[in-house]
């Protein structure tokens, strides 16, 4: 683990914010696929966590935005953009989430595939 000495090197050096404390990314006992994608997240996981907070939520809101205004086919790839997102982090964190926790997920990504869905039929 870097000192905090490091740290404030790091931070200095514009590299964003440290990650999360932890012994792994991985969700330990985790099948071939699970794996596959946990792995494959990782990159672009650190990536988004190294980006000012602000970010993902303001280029979510804007496709989302763009894929309630946008006509036809534009709008509905807006949408299923955001759909495609937010179940991406929804696989991820699908393990340590209680019932409670993954309905609302869940209902969120069948409303903006909906949305998407009205949106390309011309709705």
């Amino acid at each position: 683990m870097a000192s905090p000495e490091h740290e404030d090197e790091r931070r200095r050096a514009g590299q964003g914010r440290p990650l999360p404390l932890g012994d792994s990314l991985l969700t330990p006992g985790a099948g071939r696929l699970r794996r596959e994608v946990e792995q494959r997240s990782a990159v672009p996981l650190v990536w988004l966590h190294q980006r000012p907070r602000w970010i993902p939520p303001v280029i979510l809101g804007a496709l989302f935005i763009a894929g309630l205004m946008a006509p036809g086919p534009l709008g509905a790839l807006c949408l299923l953009l955001v759909a495609v997102f937010f179940l991406w982090l929804a696989y991820l964190t699908w393990p340590s989430l209680t019932r409670q926790q993954r309905v609302p997920r869940v209902l969120m990504m069948l409303v903006v595939l909906v949305l998407a869905m009205a949106r390309m039929l011309g709705f």
